[in-house]
């Protein structure tokens, strides 16, 4: 019989810890939460890999982002215990699980029925009663509950909407994936007096969240 929880530690310690993860917070809450719970019944056995999993087939895919760039754009939007967040891109819910053992609050905003569906499902199982689904576009985002004190984007983006940005309080951070394979550089948005300002913090690679490609230009 597997030991999702030995498979838990091992990830922490071997995806996350090892890769300057230093928040004890995140890696308490990566310990507590099973990450085995949101992959299909067929992928359980894969549910630690040090890479992106499908949690839905289709067009577009859906994948949970692989443990160390979650932790790490986690850990880089500095969540605190009362923070409010929007989780863009939820899918089946890991991260959004995750979050609720961080923030005070978090909206879960997944735009396809199915996955939103699972996502809320597993939270009331977990007991995590400080986190919601709701459905939407995802670059919409969630303006009836804004503004939000983090903001996260569960996938790379070409850009992020200004729609978003707008979403953030004074001082609020939203983190993404900008960029594509080896150009994928995780970055933090901050809502500044002048402005919203932003930093480069690491290297990554994760799949594309759906809606947030980059529009081709007309060809003549």
């Amino acid at each position: 019989m597997i030991d999702f929880a030995e498979m838990r530690r091992a990830m922490v310690d071997a995806q996350v810890r090892a890769n300057d993860v230093t928040d004890l917070r995140i890696v308490a809450a990566m310990l507590e939460t099973p990450r085995e719970r949101f992959v299909p019944a067929p992928l359980r056995n894969f549910a630690y890999i040090d890479d992106d999993l499908l949690v839905k087939e289709g067009a577009p895919a859906r994948y949970l982002m692989e443990p160390m760039v979650l932790a790490k754009l986690l850990q880089a939007a500095e969540i605190g215990p009362d923070a409010l967040v929007l989780d863009v891109g939820a899918a089946s819910g890991y991260s959004t699980a995750v979050l609720a053992k961080l923030a005070g609050q978090v909206v879960a905003l997944e735009e396809d029925a199915e996955l939103a569906g699972q996502g809320s499902s597993l939270l009331v199982e977990l007991g995590l009663l400080n986190a919601a689904y709701v459905q939407g576009p995802l670059t919409a985002g969630w303006p009836s509950e804004a503004p939000y004190d983090v903001i996260l984007l569960n996938g790379s983006v070409d850009s992020v909407p200004e729609a978003l940005l707008a979403q953030l309080k004074p001082g609020g951070r939203l983190v993404a994936v900008v960029g594509h394979g080896r150009a994928g550089r995780a970055s933090v948005f901050t809502n500044t007096t002048g402005g919203i300002g932003s930093r480069i913090v690491f290297d990554a690679a994760v799949p594309t969240l759906p809606g947030f490609e980059a529009r081709p230009g007309f060809v003549f």
